[in-house]
């Protein structure tokens, strides 16, 4: 595999290794199992394959492609052994991952030609989105970009106490009201701030659960509309943060976000803790969002540029 040695500092690659040791066992005992006694693949092996994807998070839409790629090149070759489905799940699931150009980065960056750069970030609460924001900020300034974090997620005085603890463990600026202020407000101030001291990146907190689908659509409207007020076509990104260790429960979060508002990029976390892993696959495959983050751990720098090749290969390895 040189072709990841050349694309993947080795460091990198076996935060991500580890990271996904809980989901790679959990799914090659079940596939062990599918194959145990078979020396060829035939339907009763496909039919327990599906099971395993399904039960291995990775959604049943997302499943039934991987599975009809697989039973064509069964009919093709009419004697696949069951040695061969290791790469085989592989190949397909690298293939219709590859049918975007979404999930190649390598490294954390942004578009030169806009400054601030200004990413939203929305999720539920418990996702760890004030985390993903921490850490974020931490990888744009290790990059020597200028950063200011806005805490808009007024609802709480957890979240914005949080936020504040990461501004100061990174060494960043933070624009910040009393609970309960209006969310927009805070945004519209973090935005006149950044364009002030001619920061480069602005990541700016949202709440994680308003009353309604329709409270939260008309809050991150409104949200949107006031920042445009200071900058135009602003934000550049809206980053929905997902928890990997729901597994199906991910997935409907981003139903419900992405019809709530426009959602530009997910980031995913927690997949060091959980067997869930397979997740990541589904949605990126089901949302056609491109999966930009992941997190693989506690650490600071476990917050991730999400490579699919890089994935898949730790998934297969």
């Amino acid at each position: 595999m040189s072709f990841f040695k050349k694309i993947f500092s080795s460091e990198k690659k076996e935060t991500l290794d580890k990271g996904l040791e809980k989901t790679k066992s959990s799914f090659f005992g079940k596939l062990s199992k599918v194959v145990a006694g078979k020396s060829k693949v035939d339907d009763e092996v496909l039919d327990n394959l599906e099971e395993v994807l399904v039960s291995s998070d990775v959604g049943v839409n997302t499943t039934l492609k991987v599975i009809e790629r697989i039973e064509e090149r069964v009919s093709k070759d009419k004697y696949l052994g069951t040695e061969e489905l290791n790469i085989i799940l592989r190949e397909e699931i690298a293939g219709l991952l590859s049918e975007t150009n979404l999930g190649e980065e390598t490294d954390f960056v942004i578009p030169q030609d806009k400054k601030p750069y200004v990413i939203m970030v929305v999720g539920v609460n418990g996702v760890g989105k004030t985390t993903t924001i921490g850490k974020l900020a931490y990888q744009f300034k290790k990059q020597g970009l200028k950063v200011v974090l806005g805490a808009a997620d007024t609802f709480r005085a957890a979240a914005i106490d949080q936020l504040q603890v990461w501004a100061d463990r990174v060494d960043v600026p933070i624009i910040k009201q009393s609970m309960g202020s209006d969310p927009a407000s805070v945004a519209f101030d973090t935005l006149k701030s950044a364009v002030t001291q001619e920061a480069d990146v602005v990541i700016i907190d949202t709440a994680g659960r308003l009353h309604n689908k329709v409270n939260l659509m008309n809050e991150l409207t409104k949200v949107k509309r006031v920042m445009q007020k200071v900058v135009d076509d602003t934000p550049n990104d809206v980053l929905l943060v997902l928890d990997g260790s729901t597994g199906q429960n991910a997935f409907e979060q981003a139903k419900q976000f992405t019809a709530a508002t426009e959602v530009t990029s997910l980031a995913v976390t927690k997949l060091d803790g959980t067997a869930k892993g397979g997740v990541v696959i589904g949605i990126s495959d089901q949302f056609q969002i491109p999966v930009k983050y992941i997190g693989v751990g506690e650490g600071i720098e476990d917050l991730q540029v999400f490579n699919k090749f890089e994935f898949v290969d730790s998934f297969f390895k």
